[in-house]
C-alpha cells in the first residue's frame, strides 16, 4: 500500500540542487577538464582551526553541548547577536528578540508559520529563491511573483499593486540569492513603508550580509522604534564561518512573534544543536578579522567574474555580487537544456533561471545562476574560457 501525499507536498517542485546533482549520473570528467561545480552556495573548505578548536573542546570538555538546550538557542549567542546587530544597524535589539535555529531555512520556515497559512499570499520577487517558494507551497500559501526587472531590484510601487486582503507578508532576500544585487537602502525602506502602511510583515532575508561590497550598515531599518510591528530579519552562520554542515540561523523579531515561533521549533527540532552555537559564539567573539578576509577574498572573486563576463561574447550579466552572478545566455535552446549540455560538453554545472521563476515564466528560460563563490579566481578564468567556447 502506498500512503497517500498531500496535494500540496505533491505539486511542490523537487528540491532544484538535488536535481542539478543528478545531471552529473555517469558523466566522467578528464583530469585536465574537471568538473567545475557553480550550483550550490556554500563554502566547500572546512572552518578556521581555531574555530575547529573550539567546537572539539566542547565536544571533549562541556556535558552540556550533548544535551538539549533552550528551544530559542544559547542565551550567550542570543545576547550577542542583540549587542553587535543592534552597533551594526545602530537600533536597539534585545536578547529576547533573538532566537537561533537551524539554519536560515529553519528560520524561514518557522517565521512563515506565524504569519500565514492556508489561502494567504506572499509577495516574493522574481526570480525567487527557491526554498522559500517551495515552503509556501507546501503549506497552501500563495506565492505571488513580484517581477524585479532587467536590474532585479523591486519596485515597491509595483509590489503595492499585487497586494490584496489575503496578503500576508513580503519577503525581501538582500544581497539577493539568486541575483546577487544588493538592493539599495532607499528601496528596503520603501518596502518597508508599503508594509507598515498595509499591516504586512517584511521579512528581510540577509544570509549574505557578511559579503555586501558596501560599508556601513545596509540599512536603518533597527532604528525605527516602530520596527517589531514589521520587520522580521533573518540570518544564517553557514557562509561567513563555513558553518554549513552545523545548521545554525537567526531570526530578529518582536518578542511576542518568537514565543510562537518557539511552539514550531520545539515541534521540529526541540532546540537547535549545541555545537554549532558554540561554533557561532566563539565565531562572532573571535573572527571579525577573518571574516574580513573571507568578505575581500569573496570580492575578489566578484570582481574576476565581472571582468570575465564583460568579454564574454553574447552573455548579459544582469546581476552580481555575494555568492552568485545571475545571467542571460545567448543560446537558442531553452536553459535547462543548456545546463545539462554545458554538463556533458563543458564540464560546468549551474543552475537554469527556470529554477527562479514561476512555472511558464519565458524569462527563465533564458538565464543561469552561477555560484561563483564555491571557486577561486583562477578557476573563474577557467569558467568564462569554457563557457566563450561552447557551442550548442
Amino acid at each position: 500500500m502506498t500512503l497517500p501525499l498531500t496535494a500540496a507536498m505533491a505539486a511542490t517542485e523537487a528540491p532544484p540542487v538535488m536535481e542539478a546533482r543528478r545531471w552529473l549520473e555517469g558523466v566522467s570528467f578528464p583530469p585536465g577538464r574537471p568538473l567545475i561545480n557553480v550550483s550550490q552556495a556554500a563554502p566547500m573548505e572546512a572552518p578556521p582551526e581555531g574555530l575547529r578548536r573550539a567546537i572539539a573542546e566542547a565536544a571533549l570538555n562541556d556535558p552540556s553541548a550533548h544535551l538539549y538546550g533552550p528551544v530559542l538557542g544559547l542565551p550567550a549567542l542570543r545576547a550577542e547577536i542583540a549587542l553587535q546587530w543592534s552597533a551594526a544597524y545602530g537600533g536597539t535589539i534585545a536578547e529576547s528578540e533573538v532566537a537561533i535555529t537551524q539554519g536560515c531555512n529553519q528560520a524561514f520556515c518557522a517565521i512563515m508559520a506565524t504569519i500565514a497559512g492556508v489561502g494567504d499570499e506572499v509577495l516574493l520577487p522574481t526570480p525567487w529563491y527557491f526554498n522559500h517558494k517551495m515552503w509556501l507551497d507546501m503549506t497552501g500559501v500563495t506565492a505571488v511573483p513580484l517581477p524585479a526587472g532587467a536590474g532585479l531590484i523591486p519596485d515597491a510601487g509595483t509590489a503595492a499593486a499585487l497586494v490584496t486582503e489575503r496578503t500576508r507578508a513580503i519577503v525581501l532576500v538582500t544581497p539577493n540569492n539568486p541575483g546577487g544585487v544588493e538592493y539599495p537602502a532607499a528601496t528596503v525602506r520603501a518596502f518597508y513603508d508599503l508594509a507598515r502602511g498595509r499591516g504586512l510583515a517584511l521579512i528581510l532575508d540577509e544570509t549574505y550580509r557578511d559579503f555586501d561590497a558596501r560599508t556601513g550598515a545596509p540599512h536603518g531599518l533597527f532604528a525605527d522604534p516602530g520596527w517589531r510591528d514589521t520587520l522580521v530579519h533573518l540570518y544564517s552562520f553557514s557562509k561567513a564561518y563555513r558553518l554549513t554542515g552545523h545548521r545554525v540561523g537567526a531570526i530578529v523579531a518582536d518578542a511576542a512573534r518568537l514565543a510562537e515561533v518557539e511552539k514550531f521549533l520545539d515541534t521540529v527540532a526541540i532546540c537547535p544543536g549545541q555545537l554549532g552555537q558554540i561554533a557561532a559564539l566563539w565565531g562572532m567573539r573571535n573572527l571579525a578579522q577573518w571574516v574580513a578576509g573571507e568578505r575581500a577574498e569573496i570580492l575578489a572573486r566578484r570582481a574576476a567574474l565581472e571582468a570575465g563576463f564583460a568579454s564574454l561574447p553574447g552573455w548579459r550579466l544582469m546581476g552580481c555580487g555575494a555568492f552568485f552572478a545571475y545571467a542571460e545566455h545567448p543560446f537558442d535552446m531553452p536553459s535547462p537544456d543548456l545546463a545539462r549540455r554545458l554538463v556533458r560538453d563543458a564540464g560546468v554545472l549551474l543552475l537554469p533561471g527556470t529554477m527562479f521563476r514561476p512555472e511558464g515564466d519565458p524569462a527563465g528560460a533564458r538565464e543561469v545562476r552561477i555560484a561563483f563563490a564555491n571557486i577561486g579566481v583562477a578557476a573563474i578564468g577557467d569558467l568564462v574560457r569554457r563557457l566563450a567556447t561552447f557551442r550548442p
